[in-house]
């Protein structure tokens, strides 16, 4: 996401407690990076959270994922945030609730239901 998002233009600050992450983002990368735990609002503080346009929140955990979401919205202010979740039901409740979720498992879902869909079986073999 961080270099995606960088390599349109975007003024990008990544945040992860794990310093390897930053070595993930190559030698080239012209970022930011803060090292720390998302629920630190130390740290989004430190990663400009406060003056930032957008935030794509993805950690390990849904339950996570939407609290940091959550206190970007509410504490922050800031509209433009999208959340990974990868439960299906817990992604579309909480999109009914005006979160901004991006659910992996149901786009893989729906993906390989279009794929078994797009295969066309001549009808002796479809016995």
């Amino acid at each position: 996401m961080a270099k995606g998002l960088a390599g349109e233009g975007w003024d990008v600050t990544a945040v992860d407690e794990n310093e390897d992450a930053l070595l993930r983002l190559g030698s080239a990368w012209g970022g930011g990076f803060v090292l720390g735990h998302g629920l630190d609002t130390s740290v989004l503080e430190r990663a400009g959270v406060s003056d930032a346009d957008a935030a794509v929140v993805s950690t390990d955990g849904d339950n996570t994922n939407l609290v940091i979401a959550q206190v970007i919205k509410r504490r922050y202010g800031l509209e433009n945030v999208v959340v990974r979740v990868l439960d299906p039901a817990r992604a579309r409740f909480y999109a009914e609730k005006g979160m901004h979720t991006v659910c992996p498992t149901q786009i893989a879902i729906s993906e390989l239901l279009d794929a078994v869909r797009s295969v066309q079986l001549e009808p002796s073999e479809q016995t």
